[in-house]
């Protein structure tokens, strides 16, 4: 009868022995995960990456990011979309997954359930159709932000569609999006992921040498305006976000372009 505390004993030691062996490779597999968004992927142009605010940007193999842990997204989503992207292959839609390469933690697609908004994405699947895993890689929660549905599907998509469509005409451009992350903005699910009131586009052409600029901000509703309505200079965009979208630049080229609203080199 005394040796049953022994065994008992023994049996809780082995227990957490195997709990604490657990928790040390769970740890060890998400610090290389968060370290491998880290790493810039071959096909990631840094030079014309913007700025980060949060101080934390991830690199996918087909988007870069920097993720706002106060409002549970991306300030900014980032890829160059080429005419060879391009692509009309229907993938079947996946779930959506926590991004693991977040270091302070991506926020839940349980939020968005009957929160009234669409999980949209900032770099959409329209644009990630050229492999399955491209187009995957989309449904990252850390790829969205809370949009209406009206918006989403309406004058933001025709804007989406916009920017394939230069992507095809100037054979590559660059394009960074997000929501303005600023102001009374409402907030859904238990994490808070904030709603933002505006969200914004900026594009970089740099076809044949030539480098060309054009920025949009939208408000948070849809509307049936032409989408040059919406055109704003990029100084514009980054005085509402703190952020520096092309630091890289020459700061002659990029002091005048990011002044400019003209968008009568594009074509509408």
């Amino acid at each position: 009868m005394k040796k049953k505390p022994i065994f008992t004993i023994i049996a809780i030691v082995i227990a957490i022995a195997i709990y604490s062996y657990d928790f040390y490779l769970n740890s060890k597999l998400e610090e290389g995960v968060v370290n491998a968004g880290k790493t810039v992927k071959e096909n990631t142009n840094t030079y014309f990456l913007p700025t980060s605010t949060t101080n934390q940007i991830i690199h996918h193999q087909n988007y870069s990011l920097s993720y706002s842990e106060p409002h549970e997204q991306a300030e900014w989503v980032a890829y160059e979309l080429k005419a060879s992207h391009l692509s009309s292959t229907n993938h079947k839609r996946p779930y959506f997954e926590i991004d693991e390469a977040v270091k302070t933690g991506a926020a839940h697609w349980r939020n968005y359930k009957k929160s009234g908004y669409d999980k949209g994405h900032l770099c959409p699947a329209g644009d990630r159709r050229f492999t399955k895993s491209a187009h995957d890689e989309t449904f990252l929660t850390s790829n969205i932000s809370p949009q209406e549905h009206q918006f989403n599907a309406g004058v933001w998509n025709r804007l989406e569609q916009k920017v394939r469509y230069w992507a095809k005409k100037n054979d590559g451009i660059f394009v960074i999006t997000g929501g303005v992350l600023s102001g009374n903005m409402k907030t859904i699910g238990t994490e808070d992921v904030a709603v933002p009131n505006q969200f914004y586009k900026v594009i970089l052409d740099h076809t044949n040498g030539k480098i060309k600029m054009l920025a949009f901000l939208m408000k948070h509703e849809d509307s049936n305006e032409p989408l040059y309505k919406f055109v704003v200079s990029v100084d514009e965009v980054e005085a509402l976000t703190g952020i520096d979208f092309f630091p890289e630049l020459e700061d002659g080229i990029e002091t005048k372009l990011e002044a400019s609203r003209s968008y009568k080199s594009w074509s509408f």
